[in-house]
Order: C-alpha cells, then structure tokens, then sequence
C-alpha cells in the first residue's frame, strides 16, 4: 500500500527572529496545508533545511509534527544523511515520534557506489518498521541513484516502498518505470515533472509549490488521477511561470520569501544560505500575483 496518493508538501522550517526554530508558526502552516487539501507532510527534507538543524531540531521538528498532525494526514520525515549511522539513529527516533515514513536521501559528498547506496539503504530501512521513499537528488547529493538500484531495493528490502524522483532525468524514470513495473512508488522531486511522472505512472509529488499553492498542487495530481488529464495538463502549465520563479535561487530560499510574501512568519534562511536578492523577490512577487496568491 502506497504512504500516500497525490501531493505532499516538503514545507518550510520556519525560524523566530533570533533564528530558533518557530513551533507556533509551523503549526499554523501545518494546519493550512492540511485545509488547503495536502495529501502528506514531508517534514525535514531540503526545503526544511534539515542540513542546517542541528540533531536536537530536526528530532523535535518531526515530533512536533507528527503530534500537531495527529493523524490527519500521513507524516514523513526526512532522515537522511551522508553517513549511515546517523541516518539510522534519525530514522529510529522519527520512528519512536510517530512518523509514519520516512524519506531518506542519497549520502551527499561521499559520492557512495551503487553497491554502497544499497547497503546504505538496507541498513537503514532495517532499523526500523515504517515504509521508507528513497530521496534520488543527484544535483545536490553529487549521486545517483540508478533504476536497476531502486529496483534491486525495493525487490528486496520489504519496507522501501518509494522513490522520490528529483534527477529532472525523464528517460531514467521512464527506465525505472519499466524495470520496476509496478514494485516501487514513484513520485516526482519536481514541481515542473509532475503531469510527465505521473503518466509513467506516478503516485503524485513531493512539492515545493505546495508550500505557497497546496490547492492547486493538490488538483494536478487529482484530475491526473481522476481521468482529466487535460485539465491536469492545463494547471501544471499554467504554474510553469511560478514555479519557474521558486527556483530562481537555490532552494528554500525563494519559497520561504514566498510565503512571507503570504502573511506567514518563516524567519530567515540559515547559513550558507541568504535572503533572496531583490530582483527575484520582485520577480516571485509578479508570479505569485499571476498565480492569484497575491493581490497586484
């Protein structure tokens, strides 16, 4: 059975003005993504600047989600890391808060072998009961994770269910695809892929868009699904400008400019990263207003 169908949200760490992790205003965000018909929480992934939180944040940061959702929706939490102990040591604690899965990216900097990137994966998977979606970003992570990999994991490791497919590669999931034939959930990495991974048979999406447009996120992977391909079709298109925009600087920072942009209080980015340059900013802005986000 899949962790979830449709679109989940990989949502923003929102920060307080002395940069500490803001509870109150993720609540807030968790709830009106919730209304705003996400089918998921994916909490601590990239977009959550996980790679900045220190061990302590990132494990309160998936209990308070898992207890602030209580349920409505699945919780996934990202626990990856480029070293394997670690990721198993989040992966068991997540699991303890009540995540009900988790997303494990591919070790960054370390460049593993595919035969690495298989015991890396089984070992984490192991340690713990909860379905497990592989995190396949090779422009980040400096490694990819190849079909015959995914497949070979998901054939024989029970609890690695998904792939979350962020190598902007479309022949390679179309590879997959084939070679899975069914064994392996795929969803896309990416806000502009989503209508061409789920005509090879794709679950849904892990969305940075969803932060700021979750309704319409939400309905492109629901028309796909119900049959309107056509109106599918027309909504990710239409969102091209948009998204394109989110991505004018590294992610999160776009998105997190985004949803200030909204009424929400996302503190800064942490370092390395920094705030939006202004000409971007006024370019989301004019996206965001022909989105109909925003007022003119």
């Amino acid at each position: 059975m899949s962790v979830f169908t449709g679109a989940a949200v990989a949502i923003i760490t929102p920060f307080t003005e002395d940069n500490q992790v803001n509870f109150e205003e993720l609540g807030r965000i968790i709830d009106d993504q919730i209304a705003g018909g996400t089918d998921a929480i994916v909490i601590c992934g990239t977009t959550g600047e996980a790679s900045t939180l220190t061990h302590e944040e990132h494990l309160e940061a998936i209990a308070f989600t898992c207890r602030h959702v209580a349920g409505r929706v699945p919780v996934i939490a990202g626990t990856g890391s480029n070293c394997t102990e670690t990721a198993i040591y989040l992966s068991t604690e997540a699991e303890k808060s009540g995540a009900d899965a988790l997303l494990v990216v591919t070790p960054y900097y370390n460049k593993a072998t595919q035969n690495g990137l298989i015991r890396h994966f089984t070992r984490i998977a192991e340690s713990v009961k909860i379905p497990v979606i592989l995190y396949n970003v090779p422009s980040r992570t400096g490694c990819n994770i190849l079909p015959k990999t995914a497949v070979t994991l998901a054939k024989n490791v029970p609890n690695i269910v998904g792939i979350k497919e962020a190598s902007g590669n479309i022949s390679q999931v179309a590879d997959l695809a084939a070679m899975a034939n069914g064994c392996i959930d795929i969803y896309s990495g990416n806000d502009d892929q989503i209508v061409p991974l789920l005509s090879l048979g794709g679950k849904g999406v892990i969305s940075v868009l969803s932060n700021v447009a979750p309704r319409q996120t939400h309905d492109i992977v629901a028309e796909y699904l119900n049959g309107n391909t056509a109106e599918s079709t027309r909504l990710q298109l239409e969102l091209l400008p948009l998204i394109r925009e989110l991505f004018n600087e590294v992610n999160p920072i776009p998105v997190k400019a985004g949803m200030k942009m909204l009424g929400y209080n996302t503190g800064d980015v942490r370092g390395p990263l920094s705030w939006i340059e202004p000409e971007h900013e006024a370019a989301l802005r004019k996206a965001m207003v022909a989105a109909g986000l925003l007022a003119e």
